[in-house]
């Protein structure tokens, strides 16, 4: 069924080169996508998959203990469900005939063009992970409503970036979200955390990574100052994916083979005060 909307059939090329352009665009994605890496994923459900439900996550009180099991301990249930869609995530490129005739004299074809498509839907994934899209009605773990915010300080000097994970991961687990924590940030403020400790000798970084377990992450797409916290797992967000990433065929124009990666995808924040953002004061 996925030959079909792909429509593979309409290029001349053959089962190898098709592996190629797919494991090229796959390692890739895998090497520039980061909300992935800590956000856990919800499918794939399907390619014809338009949208997908989202409801708050309530009832989230403590877990109690009694020699009866009659004592009221609350229910986790859901509220507030309504349904946003999965847009579709995709970049055009084009393999010139001439590329495609060389390989009947054994030269490669070139994937070039697939690894930059690929390179580019992958940074649109994380514009709408950490910003989400208005236009959409989508939320990102940036711009979501209900998010704690708390002052960024100065990461140029060593030892405030420890300080001011250290704030977040106290905040979030009086509030009942506990880790393993992930930080990402932006790749400015990740290049301040490889300051060095005068009495110790080790790279902040090192002690950062000991309270976020889950990771930390950096991405071009995060503003230069801004970083954020998030209490990971699925009771708190995961990443709806319909179709994951892949090559469909757009046909041939002028001659020349016309390609698309694409995907489809939402992020679904069940329970906005997971996440602290770290922004200046």
């Amino acid at each position: 069924m996925m030959d079909a909307f792909l429509d593979r059939g309409s290029l001349p090329l053959d089962q190898r080169q098709w592996a190629a352009l797919d494991e090229t665009v796959v390692n890739t994605a895998r090497r520039s996508l980061v909300g992935r890496r800590f956000i856990p994923v919800y499918g794939p459900l399907g390619a014809g998959t338009q949208a997908v439900p989202l409801a708050d996550v309530a009832g989230a009180e403590p877990g109690v203990a009694d020699l009866t099991g009659e004592t009221d301990s609350g229910t986790i249930h859901t509220s507030g469900a309504r349904f946003i869609p999965l847009p579709l995530v995709h970049k055009d490129f084009q393999i010139p005939w001439r590329n495609v005739a060389a390989t009947e004299q054994g030269l490669p074809l070139d994937m070039a063009p697939a690894a930059a498509a690929a390179a580019f839907a992958a940074r649109r994934e994380d514009e709408l992970i950490f910003h989400g899209d208005a236009a959409l009605g989508l939320d990102g773990l940036l711009t979501v409503d209900g998010r704690e915010t708390l002052p960024l300080g100065d990461w140029s000097e060593v030892g405030s970036a420890f300080e001011g994970v250290s704030r977040a991961i106290a905040h979030l687990g009086e509030r009942g979200f506990f880790g393993p924590y992930a930080l990402a940030v932006s790749p400015t403020l990740y290049a301040n955390m490889h300051g060095v400790h005068e009495r110790t000798g080790v790279l902040e970084i090192r002690n950062v990574e000991e309270l976020t377990t889950a990771g930390v992450f950096r991405s071009p797409v995060i503003p230069a100052d801004r970083a954020l916290v998030v209490s990971v797992g699925a009771q708190n967000m995961d990443l709806a994916i319909g179709q994951d990433i892949v090559v469909g065929a757009l046909g041939p124009e002028n001659m020349n083979l016309r390609l698309r990666v694409l995907e489809s995808l939402a992020l679904r924040i069940k329970r906005p005060g997971a996440v602290v953002t770290l922004e200046p004061a």
